[in-house]
């Protein structure tokens, strides 16, 4: 696998419980192995907006749908433009960047309850924040996410329930049809996680071609 000037930037995305934490580990030491050099980031970050919008999530604050996107959109922003931890930063110097969902789960999440047109200008048209090479979705039923919220430890997020992950499942698939299916994979999350990573793993090793 080749080392390329400018590294690949992979997002993950999908509803809670769908695995992304695990395999975006197992992607990495897969790349390392590779010879690749990586990085894995996540949004909400742990600067300043990110951090509102973590305690908006855990409904410590209340914060409006207009809110929550332009908070998510204002730490993808700093997300992007961090001079030396940045996404662009690191891409420049040849490190690949896995993050932990983007602006696809704004559109999927905060979209429907805004202004959608509004909520796609802010993000798809900014310069400042960087497009991925790659999304990979991994797809679970709302019952198989819940069934896995409820066996970890620590509080439940505003978002952790049955009606809104179905809601927000559907979203996600309308969402990820209006982008380039070049950039998009699905993948059944609900099989053994030595599969589900088998695949992963083909679908990564594509863009490093």
């Amino acid at each position: 696998m080749k080392q390329n000037k400018t590294g690949k930037f992979i997002v993950f995305e999908g509803i809670d419980g769908a695995g992304k934490t695990t395999h975006i580990h197992l992607l990495e030491a897969y790349l390392l192995q590779k010879g690749r050099r990586v990085v894995c980031t996540a949004e909400p970050t742990d600067q300043p907006f990110g951090k509102q919008l973590r305690r908006a999530l855990s409904g410590e604050e209340q914060k409006t749908p207009c809110e929550l996107a332009a908070l998510f959109t204002l730490d993808r922003i700093a997300h992007n433009v961090q001079p030396k931890t940045g996404i662009a930063a690191l891409l420049a110097s040849g490190v690949d960047v896995i993050c932990d969902r983007y602006f696809y789960s704004t559109l999927a999440y905060q979209g429907p309850d805004t202004d959608m047109d509004w909520v796609r200008g802010m993000n798809l048209n900014c310069p400042e924040i960087r497009h991925p090479d790659l999304c990979i979705f991994l797809d679970l039923s709302p019952e198989e996410s819940m069934a896995r919220i409820e066996e970890r430890a620590g509080a439940h997020e505003i978002y952790e329930t049955r009606e809104r992950l179905e809601r927000v499942r559907a979203q996600f698939y309308s969402v990820l049809q209006s982008f380039d299916p070049a950039t998009i994979r699905i993948v059944n999350a609900a099989r053994p996680m030595e599969e589900v990573h088998t695949e992963i793993r083909e679908i990564a090793d594509l863009i490093f071609q």
